[in-house]
């Protein structure tokens, strides 16, 4: 990190490097530049290096994203001493190696969500942030979002009574298309499929809210057994792109989360129904910036869902906007992710989930795909 004498005080500033340039790269990229312009009490991270598949494209990703230097090979990124934290966005099996050569740099790293399709590479993961010290996060940011940050609140509280249940459906369309092309989401080595591409974010919530799973047991589907490849034959699906999940979690608390990406006109479900002796909590992502609370007071006649939407009373809202009912999006909960890597970094209390928390959803991936082999319930 630089410091910037300034008066008494010293600034630091931290020195960031980028691997991967795609949908969540770019994500990462607009977080660093804005975390500290929306916050303001932090000094602007430095956007130091990025590392691309060849060289070119580093170099035209670097101009268009506003890095110093840009490569070809990560592992020169990952050697340079102006970089203090390295953001990996890349494919999911690229993970362990990046992740791993990182922290043995004495980087902090800000990885991107699952771990490694292989649990053994996970906790190789979470071993080496331990024995590094330094900080390493998951990129987990729908927890971020201050209504589910809200959520959380209102349990603590009691709003809703004893929670005895909940409910999740997580859907998107992207691969409902029969004759969409065969691509790597459906080959083997990417993981399971939808359960380990996005049903760990449902799992993220839940365990933020509610405490980690103890029990799972599992159903997966392949609504397509084979895809068409360019070449025109077909190829077999390796991964599954539904997913049927009960869970237990610790005091009594039953659950079900339902997983699809083959859920036509689904774009970016995460419905979450949490029920409770006095009332229940809904969210849906797709309206991100709503709430609806039932409670179980008054009349009964002039009982009803109220809607909330999200308002500088919600922290860290009120750092984007002035005025409720604006709406953030997805790449502002990536902001927020950002400042709270940032917090981790300087030793303070944050709002994450890190290696040690992440292998615990990693774990129960596992169990849930355990369970569907086996048919059978499987304890954590």
């Amino acid at each position: 990190m630089d410091q910037i004498i300034l008066g008494l005080s010293v600034i630091t500033s931290l020195g960031v490097g980028l691997i991967g340039t795609g949908y969540m790269g770019k994500c990462h990229a607009l977080a660093w530049n804005a975390v500290a312009p929306v916050f303001g009490d932090i000094e602007r991270p430095r956007l130091v290096h990025l590392a691309e598949a060849n060289a070119d494209l580093a170099a035209k990703q670097a101009k268009a994203l506003g890095f110093g230097k840009s490569t070809g090979d990560w592992r020169e990124l990952i050697a340079d001493p102006e970089v203090d934290v390295v953001s990996i966005t890349t494919p999911n099996a690229f993970h362990p190696e990046m992740a791993i050569a990182a922290l043995e740099a004495g980087k902090h790293v800000w990885c991107e969500k699952p771990m490694a399709p292989a649990f053994a590479d996970a906790e190789r993961m979470a071993q080496a942030a331990r024995i590094s010290g330094r900080v390493a996060v998951l990129g987990y940011n729908y927890i971020q979002n201050p209504l589910i940050r809200h959520i959380g609140k209102l349990l603590a509280e009691s709003a809703i009574g004893k929670v005895h249940s909940v409910r999740v459906e997580m859907d998107e369309d992207f691969m409902a298309d029969p004759a969409a092309l065969f691509y790597w989401k459906s080959e083997a080595s990417s993981g399971y499929g939808a359960l380990d591409d996005f049903g760990v974010h449902p799992l993220s919530i839940l365990s933020t809210l509610l405490g980690p799973a103890q029990q799972v047991m599992a159903d997966l589907a392949k609504p397509f057994p084979t895809r068409p490849t360019q070449d025109g034959k077909d190829r077999e699906v390796e991964t599954f792109d539904i997913a049927n999940i009960l869970v237990r979690f610790a005091d009594g608390v039953s659950g079900a989360i339902q997983l699809s990406r083959s859920a036509w006109g689904r774009k970016g479900r995460i419905a979450i129904q949490i029920f409770g002796s006095q009332g229940t909590i809904a969210y849906d992502q797709e309206r991100m910036n709503e709430l609806q609370i039932f409670a179980r007071e008054g009349r009964a006649s002039e009982q009803g869902f109220r809607t909330i939407l999200t308002a500088p009373i919600h922290p860290p809202y009120d750092k984007f906007l002035p005025a409720p009912g604006h709406g953030l999006g997805f790449n502002e909960l990536k902001i927020i992710e950002a400042r709270e890597v940032m917090r981790a970094i300087s030793g303070e209390t944050a709002h994450i989930i890190d290696f040690q928390q992440g292998l615990v959803i990693e774990k129960t991936v596992h169990a849930i795909a355990h369970s569907h082999r086996d048919g059978c319930w499987v304890r954590l």
